[in-house]
C-alpha cells in the first residue's frame, strides 16, 4: 500500500514539473534560428483562433451587429473575413519566435534573449493550462498560455 502512495506522489510532482521542462525547451527552441524545434511546441491554429475572439470582441465594441442590413454590418462581415486570411498570414512560426524574442529582450535587456531570464511568473492555471508571464506584471509584460494538448504541453496563446 506504501508503494502505491509513492507512486502517487511520484506521478503527482511529475506532472507539476513537466511544462517546467517544456520551458527549458521552448528557451532551447527560441536560441535556434530554425523554427522546427519551435513548430512542436506551438499551436498556431490555436493561437490565431484566440486572437480571432480578441479581434472579435474588439469589433463588437466597435462595429455593433445591429440589422444585417446596414452598412455598418458589410463594414464588420468585410473586416471579419479579411481578418481570417490576415491572421494566417500575419501569425507564422516565424512570427511567434520572434514576438517571443523580442518580450524576452524587452523584459531582460539580454541579446541573446534567455527566455529563462524574462520569466517573472510561471504556474498552472488549471490542471491542463499552464501561464508564463515575461517581464514584470504592469509593465507591458507577455503572457504566453500552454495548454496541455494529448501529451504535450504546447504554446496556445500570446498575449502582448
Amino acid at each position: 500500500m506504501r508503494y502505491i502512495g509513492y507512486l502517487l506522489l511520484f506521478a503527482l510532482i511529475a506532472f507539476g514539473v513537466w511544462p517546467y521542462y517544456t520551458v527549458f525547451k521552448l528557451d532551447s527552441a527560441l536560441s535556434q534560428e530554425d523554427t522546427t524545434e519551435l513548430a512542436a511546441l506551438v499551436d498556431l491554429p490555436a493561437i490565431r483562433a484566440n486572437y480571432k475572439a480578441r479581434i472579435g470582441a474588439g469589433a463588437d465594441q466597435l462595429l455593433p451587429s445591429g440589422d444585417a442590413n446596414t452598412a455598418m454590418a458589410w463594414i464588420r462581415q468585410n473586416l471579419e473575413r479579411l481578418g481570417d486570411s490576415a491572421l494566417d498570414q500575419a501569425i507564422t512560426l516565424p512570427w511567434v519566435q520572434e514576438t517571443l524574442r523580442k518580450a524576452v529582450t524587452d523584459a531582460t535587456n539580454q541579446t541573446p534573449p534567455y527566455l529563462l531570464g524574462g520569466i517573472d511568473f510561471a504556474f498552472f492555471e488549471s490542471y491542463n493550462r499552464f501561464l508564463i508571464r515575461i517581464g514584470e506584471l504592469g509593465q507591458g509584460a507577455t503572457n504566453v498560455r500552454l495548454t496541455l494538448e494529448g501529451f504535450d504541453w504546447k504554446i496556445t496563446d500570446i498575449i502582448r
